[in-house]
């Protein structure tokens, strides 16, 4: 039985670089705060916040 792949992706190209960039970007905020002394708790909700503020900023930057 063949398979037809004429369905569009799930993503684009453009919000999976976005996307991308905004986990590197919490990932980075994440070590950050916990190599500067802060609790592993406090590192995620940094990392939280500077993912929603990297998907914002990149996906305003990027055409």
């Amino acid at each position: 039985m063949p398979h037809n792949n004429s369905h569009a992706p799930l993503l684009s190209q453009r919000a999976a670089f976005v996307l991308l960039l905004g986990i590197l970007t919490a990932v980075a905020a994440t070590v950050l705060t916990v190599l500067a002394g802060g609790a592993l708790a406090s590192g995620l909700l940094a990392g939280g916040a500077a993912f929603a503020a990297g998907v914002a900023f990149f996906n305003m930057i990027i055409a």
